[in-house]
């Protein structure tokens, strides 16, 4: 990280609200937890008086395990490298990659940290429509006049975030080779991915993939996620990981957590089906992109998603204003949560852009 970059960067907004009286669909959290959270919990507080291991042997070990059920390649324990949370895993993985005056490729609409977490590092961003971003050429130029061999990082968010949309898995396996080709490490966001069948991109060479186990799981409050790698990129990271940079009891309860096949599956169950009702219940002048992420992208036409957030809070209902991501101006992002829950959100909707 540059100092000097630090005086100009800025925080970036984000969902989620403290407030306990209102029902929370700015955040994209799943309202259920697997069983027996607490009861982990509690075990590994009583151990948290002394540093934990910090070869994290099982939770790295329940980490690969649960990827490599999504992953075309087996991953070892050795791939995984945890971290704090996701955005962690990120930062990580840019600060062993970039230098100052590095390029990287980023999507637009997407996760606001990304650029953030490109200029700490005194590195540029270039913005790529997302759905574009898998035809970018090494020496063509062919979208928007970029090329791939000019950037020394591309980052790939699979789900996106806001839109929801997943990548077809054979593209981005190309777009992947194509970056070995041209030396430009790939960085895939897996945040979502396990709300879906979609297949991980872990262990793939090049290839640096950051999870999350705070959305699926729903602890966001914890603080517990990874990054997976091979080759360099996995010994850069190892090398340059804090010491006992995962609490004790997020490693217990993470590794918990990701044993839990059947929890996962009822959640992607759950969350399709109330995902596509949502969409469907919508009001009238409001539409909601497909996608297959645990929320919604609705564009509120010609009303002003600022007046449709408020109106919403004053109806009990936190919804997350979508112009704070690039290229965005009439969109608000609503979390897929409990079939009763999500009746009150569309009531709330209902009753704000069509009094």
């Amino acid at each position: 990280m540059r100092p000097d970059a630090v005086d100009d960067a800025e925080r970036v907004p984000h969902g989620g609200t403290r407030e306990r009286d209102l029902l929370e669909f700015s955040a994209n959290v799943n309202p259920r937890r697997p069983a027996g959270v607490r009861e982990v919990y509690e075990r590994a507080l009583d151990d948290a008086t002394r540093y934990p291991d910090d070869d994290y042997s099982a939770f790295r070990d329940a980490a690969a395990a649960y990827v490599s059920r999504a992953a075309t390649v087996d991953v070892g324990p050795e791939a995984v490298v945890p971290t704090p949370g996701g955005l962690a895993a990120i930062r990580l993985a840019m600060a062993t990659t970039l230098a100052a005056g590095d390029r990287v490729l980023v999507p637009k609409p997407s996760f606001g940290e990304y650029a953030r977490e490109v200029d700490l590092q005194g590195a540029s961003t270039t913005f790529v429509a997302h759905d574009d971003l898998l035809s970018v050429e090494t020496g063509t130029a062919t979208t928007d006049d970029v090329d791939l061999g000019d950037h020394r990082l591309a980052v790939v968010c699979n789900p996106n975030n806001p839109t929801g949309d997943a990548y077809d898995a054979e593209v981005l396996r190309e777009f992947a080779a194509r970056c070995r080709d041209a030396g430009t490490t790939l960085l895939v966001d897996e945040a979502f991915l396990g709300f879906t069948d979609e297949p991980s991109m872990a262990g793939e060479p090049g290839v640096v993939v950051a999870r999350s186990l705070t959305k699926l799981f729903g602890l966001p409050g914890l603080r517990a996620g990874f990054a997976v790698a091979t080759g360099r990129e996995r010994e850069r990271l190892a090398t340059a990981r804090r010491a006992w940079n995962l609490g004790g009891p997020a490693a217990a309860v993470g590794a918990h957590c990701l044993r839990d096949a059947a929890f996962v599956a009822e959640t992607r169950d759950r969350v399709a089906s109330e995902r596509e009702r949502v969409r469907e219940r919508l009001p009238a002048d409001v539409t909601g992109r497909p996608g297959v992420a645990p929320f919604v992208l609705c564009d509120v036409g010609d009303r002003d998603p600022v007046d449709v957030v408020a109106g919403c809070r004053q109806h009990g209902v936190a919804v997350r204003d979508a112009t704070t991501f690039r290229d965005l101006d009439s969109h608000v992002r609503v979390a897929v949560r409990e079939r009763e829950a999500n009746d009150e959100l569309l009531a709330a909707l209902a009753a704000v852009v069509d009094p």
